[in-house]
């Protein structure tokens, strides 16, 4: 017998009728011999009427009120759906966030759960009952326990918070779509389904905008190592797994809040190569990358800069014993690469740097915290030691510094984030990356036929014997603005001040990439720095770095809100060298000029123009042979 949680979102629960379709799915399921929480979403759009129902009352409604308001959404489905079950004879009953034991921070529309008190669910689970869950809300810790909700996605966080309270063998998350997809079925009708991602790769497609899963029930899962499998709550296809590798022992105390940093890491035996003053046009970091891979160089980190004039610089690093290799590729494609339009221009130039290192912080726990990144600047700074380069993903921080600084670096960051020596260590070595989002969803999801312990074996993914495809998923950002500061000083302080200042305002960075170009203003060495944010944070962020540019000796600010990033992501990329050089060729092809290019262990994304970014998407994901004969259409 399992301990299984489910969860049906607004759609699955959406009617009278789909709510005894899912009584049927969840009988079935405990007549299989399972135990079963059920979390679920208020129907349909009851969220979106009861905003608007505020909205019409004031402009700008207290947040308390929007908790005590929206947390009566879920209650209306929590009490239909145990009738539906008692209709049939099974034992149910409903319990909101604050019965359950659900308790958060004090942080009203955004709380994060603090730790979940099971006596009262265990107790129910052992006489048989169905314990309905109203997902997206819980209570405050403090004496006046107050109605939380958890924001966005708040119905996958609850069940997977859930699922690791009760130690459940597995979580079921319903959705209207048949799992987790290789893009958006809506911009490539083609999408195929994906049997198993890992919780890595699902972090990434998820902060890349696929709305089948929230990264904070993803970084639960992962932190926690519960099981889950997306499904369709409209048929009994099987879905897909996202699986963690087995956590480290974790409280069940401070479950959301636990410190966000799990690791430093570094790497010793890395190199820098970068091309500089190569033209700014469609096809070059193709050309370049491609006769990379054929000369079977592994790239680790990869960066392009913004533009400067018709030019702009590529960096990457790799390993040691083959930076001879790729320093006479390098050199031997530079004058291929020289600006035929304008041969006023200087040459492409390569620049070799031997003594440098990698140092990392990872955790699933910096997901929505921009101020994890600044916290690594800072004490970088404070260290007195000076980056070179920065890589980003969802759950790691990566700084190229001078080699001889790496021990003072490490030291420093294990100090400021609290880490153990022994978590402190050596990268094994990783490699490009990529990944986007996937099919659209509801926040649903639902409960399918029950699975034994014994049957969890048939149904996990396929064994790591199995070939893992390079690439698992493409995805699209058509919501980032890019913020570029020029001629920013070059000396420790400078990132941990700029990013400092974002995170006090509560702005969120994706990319950054600082330039390989170095100019002396002045005296001073000078570099220009280029990140993107959500579009929306896009002119705030520019008027706040504007005001302090020339107190704190910067250039220019400038603002492109007509970009979009594309992404691929996949764990299979390490070791294969072309995944980076069949991208760039993909869209070269397509005469798609590459803006900005970033890359982490399992993601690469380009920035693109914006107009052109659905044509990027569709080209990349034809590229890597990612359509299926099936087309996926998504219910409206």
């Amino acid at each position: 017998m399992a301990l299984i949680v489910q969860k049906y979102g607004g759609t699955s629960v959406g009617s009278v009728e789909r709510i005894q379709a899912v009584a049927q799915r969840v009988y079935k399921t405990v007549k299989a011999g399972n135990s079963l929480v059920v979390v679920v979403s208020a129907m349909g759009k009851t969220t979106d009427g009861l905003v608007k129902l505020a909205n019409e009352i004031s402009p700008n409604p207290n947040r308390r009120e929007m908790d005590m308001l929206l947390s009566t959404g879920e209650q209306v489905t929590i009490a239909l759906l145990s009738m539906a079950l008692q209709e049939l004879g099974q034992p149910a009953i409903s319990m909101t966030g604050a019965q359950v034991g659900i308790v958060t921070e004090a942080e009203h529309s955004r709380a994060r759960i603090l730790h979940i008190e099971t006596t009262r669910l265990t107790r129910y689970i052992n006489e048989g009952k169905v314990v309905v869950v109203a997902g997206f809300q819980g209570t405050s810790s403090t004496e006046e326990m107050e109605i939380t909700t958890l924001g966005r996605g708040g119905s996958d966080t609850s069940a997977v918070a859930i699922a690791a309270a009760l130690r459940a063998n597995f979580c079921e998350i319903y959705t209207d779509v048949p799992g987790i997809l290789t893009t958006d079925p809506r911009l490539v009708a083609e999408a195929q389904l994906i049997d198993a991602i890992t919780c890595d790769e699902m972090l990434e497609l998820a902060s890349l905008g696929a709305k089948v899963l929230h990264p904070r029930a993803v970084e639960i899962a992962r932190n926690y190592g519960v099981p889950l499998v997306v499904r369709s709550s409209w048929t009994d296809a099987p879905g897909t797994w996202v699986t963690s590798a087995k956590p480290q022992g974790r409280s069940l105390i401070n479950l959301e809040i636990a410190r966000p940093v799990d690791a430093v890491e570094f790497d010793t035996d890395q190199a820098k190569v970068a091309l500089l003053r190569v033209p700014d046009k469609p096809g070059v970091a193709a050309r370049l990358f491609g006769e990379i891979s054929r000369q079977k160089v592994d790239v680790d980190l990869i960066i392009q800069s913004i533009h400067e004039g018709n030019s702009n610089d590529i960096a990457f690093t790799v390993t040691t014993p083959i930076l001879k290799r790729a320093e006479a590729v390098t050199t031997a494609i530079a004058p291929a690469l020289r600006n035929q339009s304008n041969p006023k221009l200087d040459e492409a130039e390569v620049m070799i740097e031997h003594n440098i290192a990698k140092v990392s912080i990872a955790g699933a726990g910096m997901i929505g915290r921009p101020g994890v990144a600044a916290k690594m600047f800072a004490t970088l700074a404070e260290a007195g030691v000076n980056i070179q380069m920065i890589s980003t993903s969802e759950v790691k921080v990566s700084c190229v510094v001078d080699a001889a600084e790496c021990d003072r670096a490490v030291a420093a960051l294990r100090t400021a984030f609290e880490i153990e020596a022994g978590e402190a260590k050596r990268d094994e070595g990783d490699e490009e990356a990529g990944g986007d989002e996937e099919a659209g969803g509801d926040e649903g999801a639902g409960g399918d036929e029950g699975v034994g312990r014994d049957k969890l074996i048939l149904l996990s993914p396929s064994s790591p014997s199995s070939p893992t495809p390079p690439v698992r998923g493409v995805a699209l950002d058509l919501n980032q603005a890019r913020l570029a500061i020029r001629q920013l000083p070059d000396r420790p302080g400078m990132a941990a001040k700029l990013f400092g200042l974002l995170a006090q305002h509560n702005i969120s960075v994706d990319m950054i990439i600082q330039s390989q170009r170095c100019r002396v203003i002045d005296g001073v060495p000078r570099r220009d720095i280029a990140f993107t944010v959500s579009r929306i944070d896009g002119e705030n962020a520019k008027k706040m770095l504007t005001q302090v540019a020339a107190e704190l000796g910067w250039g220019e600010v400038v603002l492109d809100s007509a970009i979009a990033k594309v992404s691929i992501v996949g764990a299979g990329m390490q070791g294969q060298p072309g995944v980076a050089a069949k991208m760039f060729e993909a869209l070269a092809q397509q005469q798609i000029n590459i803006q900005m290019i970033a890359t982490s262990e399992i993601k690469i994304s380009c920035v693109v123009p914006q107009e052109q970014g659905v044509k990027a998407l569709q080209a990349i994901h034809a590229a890597f042979e990612l359509a299926g004969s099936e087309k996926f259409v998504v219910p409206a």
